[in-house]
């Protein structure tokens, strides 16, 4: 039987306190898509997903008051960007005001995945949001990520 090569799993995990800001997992983050090539062959791509990083690890520190774990996992079909926070509480989508400078944070990732989910858990919440490389099906069951 010929061994089947195509699933290429990887994926790599990084804790950002509340101290460290979000510069270093964008860094952190751009290092790890450009193993993958993405900065090559997706660079718009690799743009949202930084975009999406530093949301996402900003609402750990802003809102949850917590430490950030990023946790980036390529599957051969999505890009899974998970953001772990101490708080159990899931995001809230905020109402849409022009004259604040915050509160967009969940709408850019609903713009910019392929898909997301929140994963309630015991010691707080994992928000993961999906990336599809260019010419690969999306997700299917709405876009969510399960």
């Amino acid at each position: 039987m010929a061994k089947d090569t195509s699933l290429r799993a990887m994926g790599w995990a990084q804790s950002f306190p509340v101290s460290q800001g979000v510069r270093a997992g964008r860094r952190w983050t751009r290092e790890h898509l450009a193993s993958l090539e993405w900065t090559r062959d997706a660079p718009e791509i690799v743009d949202a997903i930084l975009l999406i990083v530093s949301e996402l690890v900003t609402n750990a520190h802003v809102h949850a008051h917590s430490d950030a774990q990023l946790v980036l996992t390529w599957d051969s079909h999505c890009l899974h960007v998970s953001v772990h926070d101490s708080d159990p509480l899931p995001p809230a989508r905020q109402p849409e005001d022009l004259t604040t400078t915050g509160g967009r944070g969940l709408a850019l990732v609903d713009a910019l995945a392929d898909g997301w989910a929140t994963h309630p858990q015991a010691s707080g919440k994992t928000v993961t949001a999906c990336f599809v490389p260019p010419g690969a099906p999306k997700p299917r069951h709405g876009g969510d990520v399960s």
